[in-house]
C-alpha cells in the first residue's frame, strides 16, 4: 500500500450498495496518524452531502472514535466504509480483531475507555458485526438537512 492509496478512497461504494445514496471506502495501515486523515476525508464528504454543522461535528467525533479503536485494538489493516442516503449515514470500521468492541467504564484517572460512550450518545444506533471484526454506527439525517 502506498501513501496515496492509504490516504485516498480505495473504492467508491456504489449507490446501489449504499441504499440509493453515496459513499466511500478506505483501507489503511493501523497508524494513529491515519485518524486525522480519515477525519479530513469524512469532513469533505459531509460538506459534499450537505450535512449541517452541529450534526457533522458529532459524526466526525464518532468516526474518530471508531477509527482510533480500529487502529489501537485491531489486527492488521483497518477498513472504513461510509454510506450516506437521503435520511441516514452509516460508518463502519473493520479491524480484523474478532473480540467485539464493548462499552467499558473508565475510572477518573484513565486516559482512554470513553470513546464508545460518545458514539452511543451521539449516534442514532451503534453495534458490532456478528464476527466481532466490524463496529458501526448510524446517524439520522432526516432533520436539518437542505
Amino acid at each position: 500500500m502506498t501513501l496515496t492509496t492509504a490516504a485516498a478512497p480505495a473504492a467508491a461504494v456504489s449507490p446501489n450498495a449504499a441504499g440509493g445514496g453515496a459513499g466511500f471506502a478506505v483501507a489503511f495501515e493501523p497508524v494513529k496518524a491515519r485518524v486525522a486523515g480519515m477525519r479530513k476525508i469524512m469532513k469533505a464528504h459531509l460538506r459534499l452531502w450537505h450535512v449541517p454543522e452541529p450534526r457533522a461535528e458529532n459524526i466526525l467525533l464518532a468516526l474518530s472514535e471508531l477509527v482510533t479503536n480500529g487502529v489501537v485494538h485491531g489486527h492488521g489493516a483497518v477498513a472504513l466504509i461510509v454510506r450516506c442516503s437521503a435520511d441516514r449515514l452509516r460508518i463502519e470500521v473493520t479491524d480484523g480483531n474478532p473480540t467485539p468492541a464493548r462499552l467499558r467504564y473508565a475510572e477518573d484517572g484513565d486516559v482512554s475507555g470513553r470513546g464508545l460512550f460518545l458514539v452511543a450518545y451521539f449516534a442514532t444506533e451503534w453495534g458490532v458485526s456478528n464476527d466481532g471484526m466490524a463496529t458501526w454506527c448510524e446517524f439520522d439525517l432526516a432533520e436539518g438537512r437542505p
